[in-house]
């Protein structure tokens, strides 16, 4: 159990005894479907990856179970790392393309109309 003002781990790592690298249950602590779902998305476009899934133990906890397996000797933290980036570029341009038309409009709104 964590003691008061000791910082818990936002990822832990779960694999099974005798089990590859890749084979893997990441846990992530505080973070729900938003995450899992589009995480799950842009990994399982990795065309190493055989299986991904993510579960949500109990609607109380606020962590997911994040599994990924990977064929070809791939460690599983390749296809995470790499969905996280891709997630994060995502997000940016979503962002960026947002801030953009926001600029427009207001913009168009601060014109003299004739």
């Amino acid at each position: 159990m964590a003691v008061e003002g000791e910082k818990k781990p936002v990822l832990e790592m779960v694999q099974a005894d005798g089990a590859d690298e890749g084979c893997v249950t990441f846990v992530l602590h505080d973070e729900d479907h938003t995450l899992g779902n589009s995480l799950r998305y842009m990994i399982m476009k990795t065309v190493d990856v055989d299986f991904c899934g993510y579960t949500i133990t109990h609607p109380s906890e606020s962590k997911i179970n994040f599994r990924i397996q990977t064929r070809g000797g791939i460690p599983a933290t390749e296809p995470l790392r790499r969905g996280l980036n891709d997630l994060t570029d995502v997000c940016q341009h979503v962002l960026n393309t947002f801030q953009a038309r926001v600029n427009e409009f207001k913009e168009r709104q601060e014109q003299p109309m004739e």
